[in-house]
């Protein structure tokens, strides 16, 4: 599958402030912006960006970024699912998972998850895609939301659901270990019947959960 990536951009203005949405991006571009202090759910941020330019060498990568001026605030990240998942056993080259999706914790509040799935879906070249996110409670910074898990898994359902993905059931282990948990995904409009046949016999392994 020839992985077409049709760049999109959006400027909002929020309170005030102006941010950039903009993706997907190349190596080069993303090498010339520098990441903010509070993008450290994952790494700190000069690691972080270091794994983003990793990931955007893979050729099915799609890298969107918000940004004020020349600093990256959030991202989100879309590649094939983790050779470890049982999402990869899927013998699809048009299944991509969303990674990450990562908002510096210094520009809460302006609703850029939301904007990066919306600028994500803008691309035509989604609807050739089955898109899914694997989310785990344990991930969800708590902590620093103040949020129980149940709020947490409210918002984050909301923000999904803003770039169309929607919850599917599954019989996966660690998805079933605890009921927060879930898998959410969103199905382009042009995937094949065959291609949801494949997807939906990886979801159920067990023929019980039919």
């Amino acid at each position: 599958m020839n992985h077409k990536k049709n760049y999109k951009s959006l400027q909002i203005l929020v309170k005030e402030e102006k941010f950039i949405v903009e993706g997907p991006i190349q190596k080069e571009e993303l090498a010339s912006h520098e990441f903010d202090e509070g993008l450290v759910a994952f790494r700190p941020p000069k690691k972080q960006k270091e794994a983003l330019l990793k990931v955007a060498e893979l050729p099915e990568s799609r890298i969107i970024i918000a940004r004020e001026n020349n600093k990256i605030i959030g991202y989100a990240i879309y590649l094939f699912p983790d050779p470890l998942e049982r999402w990869s056993e899927v013998q699809l080259d048009n299944l991509l998972e969303l990674g990450a999706i990562e908002v510096s914790a210094n520009y809460r509040g302006y609703k850029l998850a939301k904007h990066l799935l919306k600028v994500s879906m803008m691309d035509d070249t989604m609807e050739d895609y089955i898109i899914i996110t694997t989310e785990y409670y344990w991930h969800w910074d708590l902590k620093g939301t103040g949020l129980t898990v149940w709020q947490y898994r409210d918002v984050m359902e909301k923000v999904m659901k803003s770039g169309g993905l929607e919850w599917y059931a599954t019989d996966d282990p660690e998805i079933c270990s605890h009921p927060a948990n879930c898998l959410m995904a969103r199905i382009g409009k042009r995937v094949g019947p065959e291609a949801v046949h494949e997807f939906n016999r990886v979801r159920f392994k067990h023929k019980y959960m039919f």
